[in-house]
């Protein structure tokens, strides 16, 4: 299951490597044409924001998996191992319910988006909402998985405040 995940990640990353390279390469060509020649890729704002939303939810789920986003764990690290544990879960469910809230707010905009098309390309405006719903899916597989850790009590799961959850906590340690 850990190399599936991790073959997963690394085609996420290369996606989102691939559209971070197009969208620098559409804006500055964009930018050229319109100071040089007076002209332009009219199409390349809309393609640009299209990547940027889907940019920002991929790497928002490849933050999840590496406990990578902002959190405060002071005072998680200064409670008892079972009552750290107990605020994981309460933390996980939360987690959990405000995923289900997306996943079903980015699904009607899903449908809707089926109805409407994008200015110039023409594409549905459902491509936005995917860009939401999509990962969703797979923060809520991620945030699943590591509260069936916490709560077998199995020694890899991550939870906020243990020295070992805390991305570069072993190198903070050595200096």
């Amino acid at each position: 299951m850990k190399r599936v995940a991790d073959l997963l990640e690394r085609i996420t990353e290369w996606i989102m490597a691939a559209m971070l390279a197009v969208m620098v390469g559409l804006v500055f060509g964009n930018v050229v044409l319109r100071y040089v020649f007076n002209s332009g890729i009219v199409a390349a704002e809309e393609i640009a924001r299209l990547m940027f939303v889907w940019l920002v939810f991929l790497g928002a789920t490849v933050a999840l998996r590496h406990q990578q986003h902002l959190g405060l764990e002071i005072l998680q690290a200064r409670l008892p191992a079972k009552l750290r544990r107990a605020c994981a879960v309460v933390a996980h469910l939360l987690m959990l319910y405000a995923l289900w809230l997306f996943i079903e707010g980015s699904w009607f905009q899903l449908l809707i988006g089926l109805e409407t098309r994008s200015t110039v390309l023409r594409f549905p405006m459902a491509f936005y909402a995917a860009a939401g719903f999509f990962p969703a899916l797979a923060m809520t597989l991620t945030v699943l998985v590591n509260l069936w850790k916490i709560v077998c009590g199995a020694p890899e799961a991550r939870i906020a405040g243990e020295p070992h959850a805390a991305p570069g906590a072993a190198a903070l340690a050595e200096h």
